[in-house]
């Protein structure tokens, strides 16, 4: 019977928790190319200015990937 070693459980939970992520990020931005209009985007961003850069930086930084493409 095979035996779960404290690093392999630790690589496991590392895999699981990028995956996570980048579920939640396509979320995100699924959720954001709904914002397409001039006036959706100026209030996005007038929502994004009452939060600090640190709490709507992955934001800003889908929104900034979105303008340029």
């Amino acid at each position: 019977m095979p035996t779960t070693t404290p690093l392999r459980t630790a690589f496991v939970a590392r895999i699981r928790a990028a995956r996570a992520a980048w579920a939640a990020r396509r979320t995100l931005e699924h959720e954001i190319a709904c914002y397409t209009t001039v006036q959706d985007l100026n209030d996005l961003h007038a929502i994004l200015d009452r939060y600090s850069d640190k709490e709507t930086a992955d934001i800003r930084r889908i929104l900034a990937a979105h303008s340029i493409a």
